[in-house]
Protein backbone atom coordinates (compact mmCIF):
# COMPACT_ATOMS: atom_id res chain seq x y z
CA UNK A 1 0.00 0.00 0.00
CA UNK A 2 1.39 3.38 -1.07
CA UNK A 3 -0.07 6.58 0.33
CA UNK A 4 -1.07 9.37 -2.00
CA UNK A 5 0.50 12.75 -1.38
CA UNK A 6 -2.86 13.99 -0.12
CA UNK A 7 -3.20 11.16 2.40
CA UNK A 8 0.36 11.75 3.59
CA UNK A 9 -0.20 15.48 4.07
CA UNK A 10 -3.50 15.02 5.91
CA UNK A 11 -1.94 12.51 8.31
CA UNK A 12 0.84 14.98 9.09
CA UNK A 13 -1.61 17.87 9.53
CA UNK A 14 -3.69 15.79 11.95
CA UNK A 15 -0.60 14.98 14.06
CA UNK A 16 -0.27 11.42 12.84
CA UNK A 17 2.65 9.57 11.31
CA UNK A 18 2.56 8.90 7.56
CA UNK A 19 4.99 6.65 5.71
CA UNK A 20 7.39 9.56 5.41
CA UNK A 21 7.63 13.24 6.33
CA UNK A 22 5.94 15.28 3.58
CA UNK A 23 7.35 18.50 2.18
CA UNK A 24 5.97 21.62 0.49
CA UNK A 25 6.51 25.39 0.48
CA UNK A 26 4.08 28.32 0.72
CA UNK A 27 5.50 29.48 -2.59
CA UNK A 28 8.24 28.23 -4.88
CA UNK A 29 9.87 31.15 -6.70
CA UNK A 30 12.69 29.33 -8.50
CA UNK A 31 10.51 27.66 -11.13
CA UNK A 32 11.77 29.74 -14.06
CA UNK A 33 15.41 28.92 -13.29
CA UNK A 34 14.86 25.22 -12.66
CA UNK A 35 11.97 24.36 -15.01
CA UNK A 36 12.27 26.99 -17.71
CA UNK A 37 9.30 29.34 -17.22
CA UNK A 38 7.44 31.27 -14.56
CA UNK A 39 4.07 30.37 -13.10
CA UNK A 40 1.15 32.36 -14.49
CA UNK A 41 0.25 35.62 -12.73
CA UNK A 42 -3.16 37.26 -12.87
CA UNK A 43 -1.64 40.29 -14.61
CA UNK A 44 -0.42 38.05 -17.44
CA UNK A 45 -4.05 37.51 -18.45
CA UNK A 46 -5.18 41.11 -18.77
CA UNK A 47 -4.75 41.48 -22.55
CA UNK A 48 -6.03 37.99 -23.45
CA UNK A 49 -9.44 36.99 -24.77
CA UNK A 50 -11.65 34.78 -22.58
CA UNK A 51 -10.67 31.71 -24.58
CA UNK A 52 -6.97 32.56 -24.33
CA UNK A 53 -7.30 33.11 -20.59
CA UNK A 54 -9.00 29.75 -20.12
CA UNK A 55 -6.27 27.99 -22.11
CA UNK A 56 -3.50 29.76 -20.17
CA UNK A 57 -5.01 28.91 -16.77
CA UNK A 58 -5.39 25.22 -17.62
CA UNK A 59 -1.90 24.99 -19.11
CA UNK A 60 -0.49 26.66 -16.00
CA UNK A 61 -2.30 24.11 -13.82
CA UNK A 62 -0.63 21.31 -15.78
CA UNK A 63 2.75 23.05 -15.44
CA UNK A 64 2.23 23.31 -11.68
CA UNK A 65 1.59 19.56 -11.48
CA UNK A 66 4.81 18.91 -13.40
CA UNK A 67 6.88 21.22 -11.16
CA UNK A 68 5.50 20.07 -7.84
CA UNK A 69 5.58 16.40 -8.79
CA UNK A 70 9.27 16.68 -9.63
CA UNK A 71 9.96 18.55 -6.38
CA UNK A 72 8.16 15.87 -4.39
CA UNK A 73 5.62 18.16 -2.72
CA UNK A 74 2.57 16.61 -1.08
CA UNK A 75 0.75 19.98 -0.93
CA UNK A 76 0.40 22.15 -4.04
CA UNK A 77 0.19 25.90 -3.33
CA UNK A 78 -2.01 27.79 -5.80
CA UNK A 79 -0.78 31.39 -5.86
CA UNK A 80 -0.82 34.60 -7.88
CA UNK A 81 -4.32 34.23 -9.42
CA UNK A 82 -7.79 35.66 -8.79
CA UNK A 83 -10.27 33.64 -6.77
CA UNK A 84 -12.04 32.54 -9.96
CA UNK A 85 -8.84 31.35 -11.62
CA UNK A 86 -7.56 29.77 -8.39
CA UNK A 87 -10.72 27.66 -8.36
CA UNK A 88 -10.38 26.78 -12.06
CA UNK A 89 -6.78 25.75 -11.41
CA UNK A 90 -7.73 23.58 -8.45
CA UNK A 91 -10.50 21.78 -10.31
CA UNK A 92 -8.19 21.04 -13.24
CA UNK A 93 -5.37 19.80 -11.01
CA UNK A 94 -7.74 17.51 -9.10
CA UNK A 95 -9.18 16.19 -12.35
CA UNK A 96 -5.87 15.38 -14.04
CA UNK A 97 -4.23 13.93 -10.91
CA UNK A 98 -7.27 12.06 -9.58
CA UNK A 99 -7.01 14.21 -6.43
CA UNK A 100 -3.68 12.75 -5.34
CA UNK A 101 -2.39 16.07 -3.93
CA UNK A 102 -3.64 18.28 -1.12
CA UNK A 103 -4.23 21.74 -2.60
CA UNK A 104 -3.84 24.99 -0.70
CA UNK A 105 -4.37 28.71 -1.20
CA UNK A 106 -4.13 31.84 0.94
CA UNK A 107 -7.03 31.96 3.38
CA UNK A 108 -6.25 34.54 6.07
CA UNK A 109 -8.34 37.63 6.81
CA UNK A 110 -6.91 38.79 10.14
CA UNK A 111 -4.97 41.98 10.79
CA UNK A 112 -1.28 41.69 9.89
CA UNK A 113 1.82 43.86 10.25
CA UNK A 114 1.05 46.94 8.12
CA UNK A 115 3.48 48.09 5.47
CA UNK A 116 6.17 50.59 6.41
CA UNK A 117 4.87 53.94 7.50
CA UNK A 118 1.39 52.62 8.32
CA UNK A 119 2.47 50.59 11.34
CA UNK A 120 2.43 53.26 14.06
CA UNK A 121 -0.71 54.86 12.63
CA UNK A 122 -2.55 51.52 12.60
CA UNK A 123 -1.60 50.58 16.16
CA UNK A 124 -2.68 54.00 17.48
CA UNK A 125 -5.94 53.67 15.56
CA UNK A 126 -6.63 50.28 17.15
CA UNK A 127 -5.82 51.62 20.61
CA UNK A 128 -7.89 54.78 20.22
CA UNK A 129 -10.83 53.20 18.39
CA UNK A 130 -11.31 49.70 19.82
CA UNK A 131 -14.95 49.37 18.74
CA UNK A 132 -14.09 50.30 15.16
CA UNK A 133 -11.13 47.91 15.27
CA UNK A 134 -13.28 45.02 16.44
CA UNK A 135 -15.92 45.80 13.79
CA UNK A 136 -13.28 45.84 11.05
CA UNK A 137 -11.75 42.59 12.33
CA UNK A 138 -15.19 40.92 12.27
CA UNK A 139 -15.94 42.23 8.76
CA UNK A 140 -12.66 40.84 7.46
CA UNK A 141 -13.21 37.48 9.14
CA UNK A 142 -16.76 37.24 7.74
CA UNK A 143 -15.38 37.78 4.23
CA UNK A 144 -12.54 35.29 4.74
CA UNK A 145 -14.88 32.60 6.07
CA UNK A 146 -17.16 32.82 3.02
CA UNK A 147 -14.22 32.85 0.56
CA UNK A 148 -12.64 29.85 2.26
CA UNK A 149 -15.92 27.95 2.04
CA UNK A 150 -15.93 28.52 -1.71
CA UNK A 151 -12.34 27.29 -1.93
CA UNK A 152 -13.01 24.14 0.08
CA UNK A 153 -16.15 23.36 -1.93
CA UNK A 154 -14.04 23.69 -5.10
CA UNK A 155 -11.51 21.12 -3.87
CA UNK A 156 -8.91 23.31 -2.15
CA UNK A 157 -8.92 21.42 1.11
CA UNK A 158 -6.25 23.35 2.99
CA UNK A 159 -5.88 27.07 3.58
CA UNK A 160 -2.67 28.89 4.45
CA UNK A 161 -3.47 31.64 6.94
CA UNK A 162 -0.70 33.97 5.85
CA UNK A 163 -0.95 37.16 7.94
CA UNK A 164 2.36 38.01 9.59
CA UNK A 165 2.12 39.05 13.24
CA UNK A 166 5.69 39.14 14.50
CA UNK A 167 9.05 40.80 14.05
CA UNK A 168 12.26 39.12 15.18
CA UNK A 169 11.77 40.51 18.69
CA UNK A 170 8.08 39.68 19.06
CA UNK A 171 4.53 40.58 17.94
CA UNK A 172 3.80 43.93 16.28
CA UNK A 173 1.13 44.58 18.92
CA UNK A 174 1.11 43.57 22.57
CA UNK A 175 -0.14 40.09 23.50
CA UNK A 176 -3.13 41.76 25.19
CA UNK A 177 -4.04 43.61 21.96
CA UNK A 178 -3.46 40.43 19.96
CA UNK A 179 -5.91 38.62 22.23
CA UNK A 180 -8.50 41.36 21.73
CA UNK A 181 -8.20 42.24 18.04
CA UNK A 182 -6.75 39.20 16.24
CA UNK A 183 -7.25 35.97 18.18
CA UNK A 184 -11.09 35.90 17.96
CA UNK A 185 -11.01 36.28 14.17
CA UNK A 186 -8.24 33.71 13.78
CA UNK A 187 -10.24 31.30 15.93
CA UNK A 188 -13.33 31.82 13.76
CA UNK A 189 -11.36 31.23 10.57
CA UNK A 190 -9.79 28.01 11.89
CA UNK A 191 -13.11 26.69 13.19
CA UNK A 192 -14.92 27.43 9.95
CA UNK A 193 -12.26 25.65 7.91
CA UNK A 194 -12.50 22.64 10.22
CA UNK A 195 -16.31 22.62 10.04
CA UNK A 196 -16.12 22.61 6.23
CA UNK A 197 -13.82 19.59 6.30
CA UNK A 198 -10.66 21.53 5.50
CA UNK A 199 -7.25 22.00 7.13
CA UNK A 200 -5.62 25.25 8.25
CA UNK A 201 -1.92 26.10 8.28
CA UNK A 202 -1.22 29.27 10.27
CA UNK A 203 1.84 31.09 8.90
CA UNK A 204 3.67 33.92 10.57
CA UNK A 205 7.33 34.80 10.53
CA UNK A 206 9.13 36.26 13.52
CA UNK A 207 9.24 35.49 17.23
CA UNK A 208 5.87 33.87 17.98
CA UNK A 209 6.80 32.73 21.48
CA UNK A 210 4.91 35.51 23.36
CA UNK A 211 1.69 34.53 21.54
CA UNK A 212 2.37 30.83 20.92
CA UNK A 213 -0.34 29.57 23.25
CA UNK A 214 -2.89 31.99 21.80
CA UNK A 215 -2.10 30.73 18.31
CA UNK A 216 -2.49 27.11 19.42
CA UNK A 217 -5.75 27.94 21.22
CA UNK A 218 -7.21 29.01 17.84
CA UNK A 219 -6.84 25.33 16.83
CA UNK A 220 -5.15 25.56 13.43
CA UNK A 221 -4.02 22.20 12.16
CA UNK A 222 -0.43 23.40 11.82
CA UNK A 223 1.95 26.26 12.56
CA UNK A 224 4.40 27.55 9.94
CA UNK A 225 7.28 28.71 9.78
CA UNK A 226 8.87 28.47 13.25
CA UNK A 227 11.37 31.14 12.30
CA UNK A 228 14.94 30.33 13.44
CA UNK A 229 16.07 33.84 12.45
CA UNK A 230 13.82 35.10 15.26
CA UNK A 231 15.12 32.54 17.74
CA UNK A 232 12.15 30.16 17.51
CA UNK A 233 13.44 26.70 18.44
CA UNK A 234 11.45 23.92 16.77
CA UNK A 235 12.60 21.40 19.38
CA UNK A 236 11.21 23.57 22.16
CA UNK A 237 7.96 24.27 20.28
CA UNK A 238 7.50 20.55 19.62
CA UNK A 239 7.89 19.84 23.33
CA UNK A 240 5.50 22.62 24.32
CA UNK A 241 2.63 22.21 21.83
CA UNK A 242 3.43 19.26 19.55
CA UNK A 243 0.55 17.30 21.07
CA UNK A 244 -1.93 20.00 20.00
CA UNK A 245 -0.74 21.25 16.62
CA UNK A 246 1.34 20.00 13.70
CA UNK A 247 4.53 21.86 12.82
CA UNK A 248 5.94 23.04 9.47
CA UNK A 249 9.46 24.41 9.04
CA UNK A 250 12.08 25.51 10.07
CA UNK A 251 15.10 25.25 7.75
CA UNK A 252 17.03 28.52 8.08
CA UNK A 253 16.41 30.71 5.00
CA UNK A 254 19.24 33.13 5.79
CA UNK A 255 21.68 30.21 5.74
CA UNK A 256 20.27 29.18 2.36
CA UNK A 257 21.06 32.65 1.05
CA UNK A 258 24.37 33.54 2.71
CA UNK A 259 25.49 30.69 4.98
CA UNK A 260 27.83 27.78 4.40
CA UNK A 261 26.81 24.37 3.10
CA UNK A 262 27.53 23.02 6.58
CA UNK A 263 25.13 25.53 8.14
CA UNK A 264 22.39 24.58 5.68
CA UNK A 265 22.78 20.87 6.36
CA UNK A 266 22.91 21.42 10.13
CA UNK A 267 19.69 23.41 9.97
CA UNK A 268 18.08 20.64 7.91
CA UNK A 269 19.21 18.04 10.43
CA UNK A 270 17.99 19.99 13.44
CA UNK A 271 14.58 20.68 11.88
CA UNK A 272 14.06 17.08 10.76
CA UNK A 273 15.24 15.47 14.00
CA UNK A 274 13.20 17.89 16.13
CA UNK A 275 10.01 17.78 14.09
CA UNK A 276 9.88 14.17 12.98
CA UNK A 277 9.27 12.13 16.17
CA UNK A 278 5.72 10.76 16.45
CA UNK A 279 4.55 12.44 13.25
CA UNK A 280 2.73 15.73 12.95
CA UNK A 281 5.54 17.36 10.98
CA UNK A 282 6.04 18.78 7.48
CA UNK A 283 9.62 19.55 6.43
CA UNK A 284 10.11 22.91 4.73
CA UNK A 285 12.03 26.17 4.91
CA UNK A 286 11.38 28.96 7.40
CA UNK A 287 9.97 31.17 4.66
CA UNK A 288 10.03 30.20 0.96
CA UNK A 289 12.59 29.38 -1.73
CA UNK A 290 12.61 33.02 -2.88
CA UNK A 291 13.95 34.64 -6.01
CA UNK A 292 17.67 35.26 -5.61
CA UNK A 293 18.25 32.18 -3.47
CA UNK A 294 20.90 29.98 -5.11
CA UNK A 295 19.11 27.09 -6.80
CA UNK A 296 21.70 24.60 -5.60
CA UNK A 297 21.10 25.58 -1.98
CA UNK A 298 17.40 24.70 -2.10
CA UNK A 299 18.35 21.50 -3.93
CA UNK A 300 20.51 20.63 -0.90
CA UNK A 301 17.39 20.93 1.27
CA UNK A 302 15.41 18.63 -1.03
CA UNK A 303 18.29 16.13 -1.19
CA UNK A 304 18.49 16.06 2.60
CA UNK A 305 14.74 15.53 2.82
CA UNK A 306 14.89 12.65 0.33
CA UNK A 307 17.64 10.95 2.33
CA UNK A 308 16.00 11.34 5.75
CA UNK A 309 12.23 11.53 5.20
CA UNK A 310 11.22 7.95 6.03
CA UNK A 311 10.04 6.96 9.49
Amino acid sequence: FTMTHKERAILALTRQQPDYVPTFELEYQLEDLVFGKSFLRQDDLKDMSSAEQEKAVLENAEYMVKVYTELGYSIIPIQYLSEENTIKTAKHINQITNEQFLLTAHGDATFAIPDGDGLVKFVYWLYDNPEDGLAEAKKRADYGIERNKRYIQAGIQSLILCSDYCFNDGPFISPAMFEEFIQPSLYRLCQSIREEGGYSIKHTDGNIMPILQMLVDCQPNALHSLDPMAGVDIHKVKEMVGDKVALCGNVHCAHLQTGTDEQVLESCRYAMESGKPNGGYIFCTSNIPFKGMPVERYQMVLDFWNQHKYY
